[in-house]
């Protein structure tokens, strides 16, 4: 079949419409994980679009016993991968493991079948019933969940949704919401502009690369400079309505997308936000290396950084 669109190294689209995907393809069931005493099970959380989460608690996990929820939204360039691809499914394992926590890594619907804004839309619905869930049957939301300690979690593509959903939260009325976030954790944040700063000038064929990106998935006359993809532009919102009382910015030395990682926290930091930014660099990695190398030292270490940052923030 001929192809119409190339997005590498992620799809292409032949031109009968077909979409071919060539990574985050792969999938792995639910269920329970020996490696990390951390079970999972798949649950429906927007009927009406068919959209699922993954959810995860600690194995064994007393009836009573209220933890933390992290909500979780995964990388991939809003065109790939899913919560049971089984890179995303581990780290998830780790990390609820690490950190003592229930999560719910949410399956949001993809480019190019559906353009963004569909994956932010789905994202604040699944936040929607997450909140309407502490009244609700579903037994580990009702038995496990601490509706005053949730955190917004994401890598990459995911990082960029976390931002906009605690931006989206500032206009939510803390009576009609029964959750409160406290943090936001954003790994390796995809972030992107027009014009090249830092590393982006020196490395142009990668630059290329992800320009392309973002012109496919959100096809808009702003291109790489729409506020969804570059939250440095004049009519971006401001970061100081990012509702919570913590970040923490997470980037990777080698990683093209570390210099608006970088400014992301630089912005944060000196806004009229009343919260704590912080800041984590893994030397001598790549994009998003600790779910692709999940048992590294430094993947260890990040994920313990998140866990640290999470348990902090639970302390009454």
């Amino acid at each position: 079949m001929e192809i119409s669109v190339e997005v590498p190294p992620y799809l292409r689209v032949h031109k009968d419409g077909t979409v071919e995907r060539m990574a985050g393809i792969q999938v792995v069931p639910a269920g329970f994980d020996p490696n990390t005493n951390v079970v999972s099970k798949d649950i429906l959380v927007i009927p009406e679009a068919s959209v699922t989460a993954r959810l995860y608690r600690p194995n064994f996990t007393p009836q009573n016993a209220k933890l933390p929820l992290v909500i979780y939204f995964h990388g991939g360039a809003f065109c790939i991968s899913s919560p049971s691809d089984p890179l995303y499914h581990n780290s998830l394992n780790k990390l609820v493991a690490e950190s003592n926590v229930v999560a719910l890594s949410l399956n949001y619907r993809l480019a190019p079948e559906h353009p963004l804004p569909t994956a932010y839309q789905d994202s604040w619905a699944a936040i929607q019933w997450v909140a309407s869930q502490a009244k609700a049957p579903e037994d580990w939301f009702r038995d496990n969940v601490d509706f005053e300690k949730v955190f917004l979690a994401g890598d990459s593509a995911g990082a960029n949704i976390g931002h906009y959903m605690a931006l989206k939260l500032n206009n939510v009325s803390k009576n009609d919401f029964e959750l409160k976030v406290k943090g936001l954790v954003m790994v390796n944040p995809y972030f992107w502009g027009k014009e090249a700063i830092g590393v982006e000038i020196t490395d142009p064929e990668r630059k290329k690369m992800v320009d392309v990106w973002w012109d496919f998935v959100c096809p808009s006359d702003k291109g790489n400079d729409d506020p969804l993809i570059n939250p440095f532009v004049e009519e971006a919102p401001s970061v100081e309505g990012v509702a919570c009382e913590k970040v923490l910015v997470i980037v990777a030395e080698k990683d093209i997308l570390r210099e608006r990682g970088k400014l992301y926290h630089k912005m944060l930091s000196s806004s009229g936000w009343k919260g704590k930014a912080e800041f984590y660099e893994t030397l001598g990695e790549d994009h998003v290396f600790h779910i692709f190398n999940p048992d590294c030292d430094k993947a260890q270490s990040l994920i313990k950084r998140i866990a640290d940052f999470i348990n902090e923030q639970t302390v009454n």
